[in-house]
């Protein structure tokens, strides 16, 4: 009850590609009859502009994690020269009213 089945796609009788049955061309479909709709120029270019914008995609993260630290390192300089002024106009107002001071006590003698 020995019978020889031959293999599926699922199930192949063999997965060495030199023991497998040659490919038949399909009855269906005459040889040559590739419709113009079909050919494959279109997407080679489309295929290759998304690799390089694939490509350019670092470059773009790149260009914009810089504009982000170039942005927060700004604020930061701003942030900083702000706590410098507010500290010198405290250290201003401080010697003015000792200014003041001294003269009310010059006066007063």
């Amino acid at each position: 009850m020995n019978t020889i089945t031959a293999g599926t796609i699922d199930r192949p009788l063999t997965h060495d590609p030199k023991k497998q049955a040659p490919m038949k061309p399909s009855t269906s479909e005459p040889a040559g009859s590739a419709t113009p709709e079909f050919t494959t120029t279109g997407a080679t270019d489309t295929r290759q502009n998304r690799t390089r914008e694939m490509q350019l995609i670092p470059e773009a993260l790149a260009r914009a994690h810089m504009a982000d630290r170039l942005h927060d390192a700004e604020r930061e300089r701003r942030a900083v020269s702000l706590a410098a002024a507010r500290r010198m106009q405290r250290r201003a107002e401080r010697a003015s009213l000792r200014a003041r001071r001294a003269l009310a006590m010059a006066v007063m003698q």
